[in-house]
């Protein structure tokens, strides 16, 4: 038996099992948790790609189990994290029941983004639309910074449900957007084909240790936003 091909597989399934987690912890409105397990999902879910070309067993299952183990950790979490963003908000959209379920349309954009990347020859070493754990990064975020922030302005922006909708439905569609976004990975190690990468590692930096949690759904917004601009750059 040939234990090295199974070491990505179980890496992907312990995602999956944070993924879980996050879940029960959602539904206990422990966000802080819920966000710290989803980050654990996200971690191995890198190596588990890492560990796959190390011992050269890459497979059709590990590409299948890794988009089941993502849909939960960073399609299912997030969708559920708007659900009760919006039954915890003001009723700007009406005391309709069926509204808080809006939220999980970033599900919907997760999943059909994660069936289409596996198909997607382009994005092998760079990505089109924002990757679900971006995404997810960005969406657990919110009431993070709804709690640990004294500013009226933020609490009312983020119980509104207008506003809600509006970063939902953002969400669904930058996940699926046809917007090349750079990828992180450090492919020469020279400061001159890596400074776009370098430019976004140091102020990420800087915001998260001068915003803590404020810094997070910034920092993704800071990535698409660079990406857009270096693709205008790029048609120059």
């Amino acid at each position: 038996m040939n234990i090295k091909k199974h070491i990505p597989n179980l890496i992907t399934l312990i995602n999956l099992f944070c993924g879980c987690i996050a879940v029960v912890f959602v539904s206990e409105a422990n966000y802080e948790m819920a966000f710290y397990f989803v980050c654990l999902g996200i971690f191995f879910d890198f190596f588990d790609g890492f560990f796959a070309r190390i011992f050269k067993v890459s497979s059709p299952l590990g590409l299948q189990l890794d988009s089941l183990a993502d849909m939960v950790t960073s399609g299912v979490v997030p969708g559920y994290v708007m659900f009760t963003m919006f039954t915890n908000s003001a009723h700007e959209l009406g005391t309709n029941p069926a509204i808080p379920f809006l939220g999980f349309i970033v599900t919907l954009g997760s999943c059909y983004r994660l069936a289409n990347f596996n198909i997607d020859t382009r994005q092998t070493d760079s990505f089109i639309g924002l990757p679900t754990p971006a995404n997810a990064l960005f969406i657990l975020s919110l009431p993070l910074v709804l709690k640990f922030s004294d500013s009226l302005i933020i609490l009312e922006i983020l119980t509104n449900q207008w506003v809600l909708l509006a970063i939902t439905l953002c969400s669904a569609y930058i996940l699926n957007a046809e917007i090349p976004l750079f990828a992180l990975k450090i492919k020469k190690f020279t400061v001159k084909d890596n400074v776009l990468q370098i430019v976004f590692l140091v102020i990420s930096l800087l915001l998260v240790v001068t915003l803590h949690y404020i810094s997070i759904p910034l920092i993704i917004i800071f990535y698409v936003l660079l990406s857009v601009v270096n693709n205008l750059f790029l048609k120059k």
